[in-house]
């Protein structure tokens, strides 16, 4: 399954990048995360690692635990989903003009043949919304922190 969403933020692609490195304060603008922790030594580049305790339903059901495979600064990071979830998401930074095209894209599966994918489809449109107004609090945020 794949989902895509897409803003333009209010900041360089520099400022805008650093606000996406916060890792525990993704929360704030990521509405399915209850909690972000990094788990390795390192919090930049290839290798990171970090659990994001997520929320389902508004629970926290589960760990999700993601690795940066792709580290491009200020361009591009792509994490890879390494627990029951699989995949990999992928954040794009374009520059336009002062601002950021800012696009996040997941590409995910679930190891259970059939049953997986199904359940992957109808969580689909939930999955698009909670990464439209994640971006729409992301956008929030980085506005309020350039004045």
């Amino acid at each position: 399954m794949r989902v895509s969403a897409e803003v333009v933020l209010p900041a360089t692609r520099e400022r805008s990048w650093e606000v996406l490195l916060r890792w525990e304060e993704q929360p704030r603008w990521m509405g399915d995360a209850d909690s972000v922790r990094v788990l390795s030594g390192e919090r930049v580049g290839v290798g990171v690692r970090i659990a994001v305790r997520t929320r389902l339903l508004g629970l926290p059901l589960f760990t999700d635990v993601l690795e940066v495979v792709a580290f491009e600064p200020p361009a591009r990071l792509v994490m890879a989903h390494r627990r029951f979830v699989r995949g990999t998401g992928e954040w794009r930074l374009e520059p336009v003009g002062g601002r950021t095209s800012f696009r996040w894209t997941e590409e995910l599966s679930v190891p259970v043949p059939v049953l997986g994918e199904l359940v992957l489809l109808a969580y689909r449109p939930v999955l698009r919304g909670l990464m439209r107004s994640g971006l729409a609090r992301l956008q929030s945020l980085v506005a309020a922190e350039a004045t």
